[in-house]
């Protein structure tokens, strides 16, 4: 009876030693699965910092898509002179036959011939007429439309027209190409020698006749009494408001092969036309015209 109470004891016990056992070894799983979650719900709960950065992106690049692009103007309008360079103003002030020093930005060119180039030039204030100015061949063909120089010369005036005279350039840094400027309601009015030499535009202006040397009414001459030939400048009258004006295609800036010259030579007498061209000045007001439109 002892033994079979001995047996029974034995077996109780070693029972209790194995479930005891059996419980300790699943408390490591249990505390894996539950730091498992833990790290999850930390991973959930902190997005990494470069995706905070990745959403910004697309907002940063939409702003700088719809940032106005800067423009030529834009440069032109921020252009500060150099030491020594005169402003428009400053220009417009200098007595005549005195040295002038400018910053301006080339708009076309009128002609070359040994080593003396004529240059329409405009900054953001004014227009400058640079006539017979040195220049090689190969600078001249440099002076693209927009480039800047800086010129030193003499003011002058011919007939009216205001002019740099006996100048010297070095190109610089920069680039403005002027828009043409409205100027037809100035026509007839003191205020439009101010834009002298500027690119500009004249609008709605009506082709009167002109006299060739029979006396007949033609709607353009070659040279300004009808003298010259197909190749020559063209001359012609418009009017505006019951004032007539001359106007003139100058061979050398555009000759009988350009669209302008050809358009002239088109034009009828009655012809209503828009036209732009440089505020030339020759006893009063004789536009250079480099484009002309029949409406």
């Amino acid at each position: 009876m002892k033994k079979v109470v001995s047996l029974l004891l034995a077996l109780m016990l070693v029972l209790a030693c194995v479930g005891c056992g059996t419980k300790n070894e699943s408390a490591p799983a249990e505390d894996a699965a539950a730091n498992e979650q833990t790290d999850e719900g930390t991973e959930a709960a902190e997005p990494e910092a470069g995706a905070d950065e990745d959403a910004a992106q697309p907002e940063a690049d939409a702003e700088d898509e719809n940032a106005e692009p800067e423009t030529d103007a834009d440069t032109a309008a921020d252009d500060v002179k150099s030491e020594g360079v005169m402003t428009y103003d400053e220009y417009v002030a200098a007595e005549l036959d005195t040295e002038v020093v400018v910053e301006t930005y080339v708009q076309a060119k009128q002609s070359w011939w040994e080593d003396k180039a004529t240059v329409y030039s405009q900054d953001k204030d004014g227009g400058y007429f640079l006539y017979n100015m040195a220049c090689s061949e190969e600078d001249y063909e440099k002076l693209t439309p927009g480039t800047k120089i800086k010129v030193t010369g003499y003011k002058s005036e011919w007939s009216g027209e205001v002019e740099i005279i006996d100048a010297t350039f070095e190109i610089e840094e920069g680039n403005y190409v002027a828009e043409a400027q409205d100027v037809t309601a100035l026509l007839g009015k003191d205020e439009l020698i101010d834009h002298q030499n500027k690119f500009v535009t004249f609008k709605g202006m009506t082709v009167e006749a002109s006299k060739d040397a029979d006396g007949n009414d033609v709607a353009f001459l070659y040279n300004w009494d009808g003298s010259g030939q197909d190749g020559d400048d063209l001359y012609f009258n418009v009017s505006l408001d019951g004032s007539t004006y001359t106007f003139t295609v100058e061979s050398y800036l555009c000759d009988n092969t350009t669209d302008v010259y050809n358009a002239v030579k088109g034009l009828n007498i009655g012809d209503q036309v828009d036209m732009e061209g440089f505020l030339y000045w020759y006893e009063g007001v004789n536009p250079h015209i480099t484009s002309v439109t029949v409406k």
